[in-house]
């Protein structure tokens, strides 16, 4: 996995970067959790090598003061958001031909990547990882601008499965997007014993969800030639 650099606004932003086999492939920002975690966690990278092998064009990286990433931590996560769409502008401007963009964030970098979904509309869906509900406001998400997946554990010791179920309660509340909940009632919050069916959920609902964008392109054209090959009255 190689390893980048690019400049952020609090100073060089640390990360790891696969391509894409294709100039179109689709892309997808990883965004760790903190304190005391980084993108080399366990999840972080599960997800990285999920996307790669679907084929996107994958980026994790250090937020600001984490790993030789540079700048200091900032407690109203602001420093982490502006990492974020940093990142993704990195990503996009690397990828010009890319037609879709995915976001995944695990626990806090949840929670990043929710605000950063709400400012930029390319995003077209998002996977978040033990979103901490119990500490953190997700009051932002209204309406919810994209379809996602959000998925949570049991046995998760640091966020009570009714603070989620809540959480997901809201987004279904809204008609526009479709909000998926997979529950590990055996998962605790870095999925131990669990790691490699997370990665098979993830990675089927992206699939589903590819194929649907692919078929709704399909029907859209067909219905437009129908329309231009359709005789005019006489």
């Amino acid at each position: 996995m190689p390893e980048i650099f690019f400049n952020g606004p609090a100073g060089r932003i640390e990360g790891i970067y696969q391509q894409g086999k294709t100039a179109d492939a689709p892309l997808v920002l990883i965004l760790h959790s903190i304190p005391n975690e980084n993108m080399n966690h366990r999840i972080p990278q599960a997800m990285f090598k999920t996307f790669t092998a679907l084929g996107f064009s994958t980026l994790v990286f250090n937020f600001r003061g984490v790993g030789r990433s540079q700048g200091c931590y900032d407690p109203e996560g602001i420093g982490q958001l502006s990492d974020a769409a940093t990142a993704l502008d990195w990503l996009q401007n690397l990828n010009k031909e890319a037609k879709t963009c995915w976001l995944v964030g695990y626990s806090y970098g949840a929670w990043i990547g929710m605000q950063l979904l709400m400012r930029r509309p390319e995003i077209s869906g998002f996977v978040s990882i033990c979103p901490p509900a119990n500490k953190l406001d997700f009051g932002f998400l209204s309406p919810c601008p994209a379809s996602g997946l959000i998925i949570n554990g049991g046995l998760d010791e640091t966020l009570p499965a009714g603070a989620v179920d809540s959480l997901v309660a809201k987004f279904q509340q809204q008609k526009c997007t479709d909000v998926v909940h997979k529950f590990f009632p055996n998962a605790n919050h870095v999925f131990d014993n669990c790691l490699k069916d997370l990665c098979y959920t993830v990675a089927a609902f992206v699939r589903e969800a590819l194929q649907k964008k692919v078929r709704k392109v399909k029907i859209k054209f067909v219905k437009k030639h129908v329309a231009e090959d359709t005789p005019p009255n006489e």
